[in-house]
C-alpha cells in the first residue's frame, strides 16, 4: 500500500479544486495527500482533428515524476480521450500507479447547465476516488451507488456516490 497519495496538476488548477480533493481524499483512504507543482501539458497529447487530449501521456509523465511509496493523480483541465472512446473522465494506469482525471465534462455548464460550484466539486471527488480504486487494485464495480460503478457518462458519475460499496470496501482493506 502506498504510503501517501501525491495529486499533481497540470497547467494551472484552482487551489479550492485541489484543497478540497486534498481534504477529502485523506479522510477516504485514510492516507497523508499532498500537492505537487504544475507540470505542463505534454504537446504529444493533443489530437488536432479530434480537438481533445490522449490520456497515455498524461500517464507516462506522471510515471516519470511518480515515487514507489505513492499514488500519483495528475488532475487536468482538458477533455481526455482513449482510442474506440469518445472521451474519458479519467483513467488509471494499473500496476504503474499513476492514474489522471480531466476536469473539463464535470463542469455543469459543459452541458448547457448553470455552473455549480458544489456540482462540480463533488463530480470531481467522484472521479478521483474512482481512478485511485484502480490503483487500489479495484475493478468496475457493478452497483451503480458505489464510486467504482463505471460513469458512462455525467448522469451515471451524479448517480453514484463518493465512498465504495460494502463489498469494493472489504476488498481495499
Amino acid at each position: 500500500m502506498p504510503k501517501e497519495i501525491v495529486l499533481v496538476p497540470f497547467e494551472e488548477i484552482r487551489s479550492n479544486v485541489l484543497d478540497f480533493l486534498k481534504k477529502n481524499l485523506e479522510q477516504i483512504f485514510n492516507r497523508p495527500v499532498s500537492i505537487a507543482n504544475a507540470l505542463p501539458l505534454p504537446p504529444s497529447a493533443f489530437n488536432v482533428q479530434r480537438k481533445q487530449y490522449l490520456s497515455y501521456p498524461f500517464l507516462d509523465s506522471l510515471r516519470l515524476k511518480g515515487h514507489p511509496q505513492t499514488f500519483t493523480l495528475g488532475i487536468i483541465k482538458v477533455d481526455l480521450y482513449v482510442p474506440g472512446l469518445n472521451f474519458i473522465f479519467g483513467q488509471a494506469a494499473l500496476g504503474k500507479g499513476v492514474a489522471v482525471i480531466s476536469l473539463a465534462r464535470l463542469h455543469p455548464s459543459f452541458y448547457g447547465q448553470k455552473e455549480d460550484e458544489k456540482v462540480f466539486l463533488i463530480r470531481a471527488l467522484k472521479e478521483a476516488v474512482h481512478e485511485l480504486g484502480h490503483l487500489y487494485g479495484l475493478n468496475h464495480c457493478p452497483n451503480s451507488h458505489c464510486v467504482m460503478h463505471f460513469s458512462n457518462s455525467i448522469w451515471d458519475t451524479d448517480k453514484k456516490g463518493i465512498y465504495f460499496c460494502n463489498q469494493c470496501q472489504t476488498k481495499i482493506k
